[in-house]
């Protein structure tokens, strides 16, 4: 029998697999009009349950209320433009940190057809500003890699290629599990569920570590942390970006006569 944990990272993984397929298969009816030519289907709403952290959802001032440099202690100031943010200059961390959550973010990559590698429409998706989630232009790759679009960059590639084409909005709809400490110590690392554009392309991972391309002495990986997008040189566009808290386990009782 599964533990009651096991139980659950699978219910959770199947239920965020059905809510992203759902929402997507209904936004996708308008990805193209009469002639074939793609028509963005607008962002998908946030569900209507408590607790949901809205980090930007269309607005200017969401950029520097919500959001500062990576590296400064200033207000966030990348590009806005036509409802959407652009990056530009630096990275970007929600001044709201996180332990277990659930992430809604969409972003539309620009079109490089000169560009090859890193170099095509490069981002990332940073869960607790430590572990990256790869942004990328990996459209029409028959086997993507741990540098491609949906890996666990540098350390596992997605399991499928779910890319959509550059200039088009995508989704990920990702589950994040925090470490586990006991008495100061690791017990469990940290593991990650990734659906993108409807399609589970990170099933449960696990998450060796940080993605710094160096150590990180002295920091506590117990403590939670922001949602850093990244700036790496090109314009990627990000907008809807809703986080859910999520707690370390569900109620470990019953009522069932319960009404409240």
């Amino acid at each position: 029998m599964e533990s009651f944990g096991a139980q659950r990272r699978t219910f959770l993984r199947d239920s965020l697999a059905l809510a992203a397929m759902g929402a997507v298969g209904l936004a996708a009816a308008g990805e193209a009009d009469a002639g074939g030519a793609y028509k963005d289907p607008g962002p998908v709403p946030p569900p209507n349950v408590p607790g949901i952290k809205i980090l930007f959802s269309g607005k200017e001032e969401e950029i520097k209320a919500n959001w500062h440099w990576q590296n400064a202690p200033r207000p966030a100031d990348w590009k806005f433009v036509d409802g959407v943010m652009e990056t530009r200059l630096g990275d970007i961390v929600s001044n709201e940190m996180f332990q277990n959550f659930q992430l809604h973010v969409e972003w539309r990559e620009p079109n490089m057809p000169n560009a090859k590698g890193q170099g095509k429409g490069n981002s990332g998706v940073f869960l607790q500003a430590r572990y990256e989630i790869q942004v990328l232009d990996s459209y029409g790759i028959d086997y993507p890699g741990q540098g491609d679009c949906g890996a666990v960059y540098s350390q596992s590639a997605p399991l499928v290629n779910a890319c959509r084409p550059p200039l088009q909005w995508q989704t990920y709809d990702i589950a994040f599990r925090a470490p586990r400490f006991e008495n100061g110590q690791m017990t469990e690392k940290p593991r990650v569920t990734v659906i993108q554009n409807g399609i589970l392309i990170q099933d449960n991972t696990i998450i060796e570590g940080p993605t710094d391309h160096k150590a990180r002495p002295g920091e506590d990986f117990s403590t939670p942390g922001g949602i850093r997008l990244q700036y790496h040189g090109n314009s990627i566009r990000f907008r809807n970006v809703w986080v859910l808290p999520l707690p370390d386990h569900g109620s470990l009782h019953y009522e069932p006569n319960r009404r409240d």
